[in-house]
């Protein structure tokens, strides 16, 4: 165990839960966490909500901006195209020292949609992920995005899940680059609850997920 109290070895996170946060001074958190991080701090989850939002990946551009509908567009520097956040829809941002993992990204996202897909299935929601279109899908429809970027060996951004918003502004973008995607939400298959009451067990699902097979 380190200083900072994170038993990092057997694959520790530090969750944070964060309420409702902007999107732009969260990402540039992120990018400060990650470029003052020093390898024996502690891994850390942060669950939260944003305000709404279009967020343009590294392989998006403004053509995936239909209408923006008064909402923001953001450019950031994850990857994937475009993707919306808003109240109703609980957000994980995943910060965690891949090289101390030995964990690469594409697993990493594999263990996010079964993660997301885990706790889904608890509710009665079958889903799953697709390794050609990366995301968390039920019934055809995208319940939960992903997306991330790993700098300095470290990783930051994470996942979305649908949980009972507003899906109309998903109409104004090709949802991570695909015309015709459409979205769902868990409210569409009669969950009653809202973002919150999901928090502390999509936390517990991920890091269940990002703990399994931890190296030291």
């Amino acid at each position: 165990m380190n200083g900072n109290g994170c038993d990092n070895g057997n694959g520790g996170v530090t969750v944070k839960m964060r309420g409702f946060c902007d999107y732009r001074k969260t990402l540039e958190e992120m990018r400060a966490f990650t470029d003052a991080r020093g390898e024996n701090d502690c891994d850390e989850l942060w669950l939260l909500q944003h305000p709404p939002v279009y967020t343009l990946g590294q392989g998006a551009n403004m053509r995936d901006v239909l209408q923006s509908n008064g909402v923001p567009v953001v450019r950031a520097d994850r990857g994937g195209r475009a993707t919306y956040h808003g109240p109703g829809q609980a957000v994980a941002y995943i910060l965690l020292d891949l090289r101390r993992r030995k964990m690469g990204p594409r697993e990493l996202a594999r263990r996010l949609e079964s993660a997301a897909a885990g706790l889904l299935a608890e509710h009665g929601i079958a889903a799953a992920g697709d390794i050609k279109a990366p995301g968390v899908y039920a019934r055809g429809k995208k319940i939960a995005s992903l997306g991330l970027r790993v700098r300095r060996g470290c990783c930051y951004h994470g996942l979305s899940l649908n949980v009972a918003m507003d899906l109309s502004p998903f109409d104004g973008i090709n949802v991570c680059g695909f015309p015709k995607l459409q979205c769902t939400q868990m409210a569409d298959f009669g969950f009653s609850g809202g973002a919150e009451s999901v928090m502390h067990d999509l936390a517990n699902h991920l890091r269940a997920s990002l703990e399994k097979g931890a190296q030291p």
